[in-house]
């Protein structure tokens, strides 16, 4: 039963890994910016999404905490048993 839990607490972590990687992907786009001086070419810079930045952080951390847990009691149950 607790190898299941484990299990049950490593699946939730992949799902916030994968979650966490298509936001990183999402996060950032670039913008055109004006010439610094007349004659010059447009450049462009990236800007980061706020709010996606802030929700790839939590997967991030949900992701590792959940791994760290379920990583943990799995080698709990092999070292007992």
């Amino acid at each position: 039963m607790v190898r299941f839990r484990a299990f049950i607490e490593l699946v939730p972590a992949c799902a916030a890994a994968l979650g966490c990687a298509a936001s990183w992907s999402a996060v950032r786009s670039t913008v055109p910016v004006a010439p610094v001086a007349e004659g010059q070419p447009v450049t462009t810079s990236v800007v980061y999404d706020p709010q996606l930045l802030m929700l790839t952080l939590l997967l991030a951390t949900a992701a590792g905490i959940l791994a760290v847990i379920g990583v943990a009691r799995l080698r709990r149950v092999g070292r007992a048993g």
